[in-house]
């Protein structure tokens, strides 16, 4: 055997080895844990008499949130989870800093709800003080992190149509990463998954729950190019929509290039005239 031949084999054995232990080190997943998943329940209400506790420590109830003119992001996340957890909701704060839109004001607002029936108020007003950090858009905000007992986690996460799990050998919780896109009424409008957000599937989403109420004309239009794709949870470009942007823009312009020729005869026309006018005017006083 060569020397490269050897190197070659050692290398290989080594690479064994090691992707071996790997193997052997990773968690086994319980029947529980392999079946999380989400169930699309669009269209459903969920209920606004839930009962949770702010960060702040005031009772509240869902309806408290759902207010009848502004649409509602709903996560479902615990706070002391500093992996997945913590990607999500960052991820969901790096997504809305780019927007106008603030929570909390006139268009939105975000709750995120705790799994762990053992979390407490100071616990979701720490989770909230970091996410807010990253948001980057002051305190004063609408996102409320919320606890509550385990009957109405489980009753809420039903409506939603998502299931978790508690792992008790790995002492934490798994479940999907997914916003839910509630309307200001309390129906379940869209989903879009992930642990990392574009502004604009956020931005579609909001538009889509807000019902009319939210975004400019020009933004209602640019969404009519954009089709929700309920297998993979975001927003991808519609053809059709495409092209009838196309037809309107062209028709636009069109009109605009036909207002401007009609504008410009009536004008020459009313300069004719008001010549022609003025020579009438003067041959009876060359008479004269």
């Amino acid at each position: 055997m060569t020397r490269l031949a050897q190197l070659l084999a050692l290398v290989v054995a080594v690479f064994s080895v090691t992707t071996g232990l790997a193997r052997a080190e990773d968690p086994v997943l319980s029947p529980e844990l392999k079946s999380i998943e989400v169930t699309d329940h669009r269209g459903e209400r969920i209920d606004g008499s839930l009962r949770f506790t702010d960060h702040t420590g005031k009772s509240v109830t869902l309806s408290d949130y759902l207010d009848g003119e502004r649409p509602v992001l709903f996560t479902l996340n615990y706070f002391r989870c500093r992996v997945v957890c913590s990607v999500q909701l960052n991820g969901l704060a790096d997504g809305l800093a780019p927007l106008d839109w603030v929570p909390g004001g006139d268009n939105f607002q975000v709750v995120t709800v705790s799994i762990d029936p053992n979390e407490k108020a100071t616990d979701a007003a720490d989770k909230r003080a970091k996410v807010l950090d990253a948001l980057g858009k002051g305190d004063d905000v609408g996102w409320h992190f919320l606890t509550g007992d385990e009957l109405q986690i489980r009753a809420l996460a039903a409506q939603l149509g998502i299931s978790y799990a508690y792992d008790a050998e790995q002492d934490q919780y798994a479940h999907p990463g997914v916003v839910v896109f509630v309307t200001p009424d309390g129906r379940i409008a869209q989903y879009v998954y992930g642990l990392t957000y574009l502004p604009r599937d956020l931005k579609f989403g909001l538009i889509e729950a807000g019902e009319g109420k939210i975004g400019n004309p020009v933004e209602q239009i640019y969404l009519s190019c954009f089709s929700y794709d309920p297998s993979i949870g975001r927003y991808g470009p519609f053809a059709f929509g495409i092209m009838r942007l196309g037809g309107i823009m062209t028709m636009l312009v069109l009109g605009g290039i036909l207002l401007f020729w009609f504008r410009r005869e009536r004008k020459r026309s009313a300069v004719d005239q008001a010549k022609r006018l003025g020579h009438q005017t003067e041959q009876p006083a060359e008479a004269t």
